[in-house]
């Protein structure tokens, strides 16, 4: 799964990206949309809030605007802890959240993408589970929590302001 929806995404991503929706919405979890792309496409370079429209414009995807707070500020963590959005960076999302805060939701997305990369060749070779290990220990040690964060309030500071204030 990518960090987020591709301007044209594949069925099956999209079923999956309904799927999360679909459960927060029974579990009322959802929330109004929280990333203003134009907004964050204002800001000055090097602040968080424009990184995070230079991270999305560089791998031609846009932001989630429906869904849960979690789901619609994951491409935040892409920014804070530099994973790509292949497989095997999102993979190391999951391990990173996993290691900040235990969720079954990110256990059961990171077996999906270990999955996906046993399946592709390229990304079989590229992987390595000390990668995987040290995004879980990355996590452990920071001081995030993906419940609580408001990324909303850091969009104004710099990039790396915001990563030191997570320890990431």
């Amino acid at each position: 799964m990518q960090s987020n929806t591709p301007l044209n995404p594949t069925p099956r991503l999209q079923q999956v990206l309904d799927l999360i929706d679909k459960v927060s919405e029974a579990q009322g979890l959802s929330v109004p949309q929280i990333v203003d792309i134009e907004k964050l496409h204002s800001l000055p370079s090097g602040t968080f809030g424009r990184t995070w429209a230079d991270f999305l414009d560089k791998d031609n995807l846009k932001p989630f605007t429906t869904g849960s707070r979690r789901k619609q500020l994951h491409d935040g963590i892409h920014v804070i802890t530099g994973y790509s959005t292949n497989p095997i960076g999102e993979a190391e999302v999951q391990a990173f959240l996993l290691g900040a805060k235990f969720r079954v939701a990110n256990v059961l997305l990171g077996l999906g993408l270990l999955r996906v990369i046993n399946k592709n060749i390229n990304y079989k070779q590229q992987f390595s589970w000390d990668k995987l290990q040290q995004a879980y220990k990355r996590g452990r040690n920071s001081k995030f929590d993906p419940d609580t964060w408001e990324p909303e309030q850091l969009w104004q500071l710099l990039t790396a302001d915001v990563v030191a204030l997570f320890k990431v």
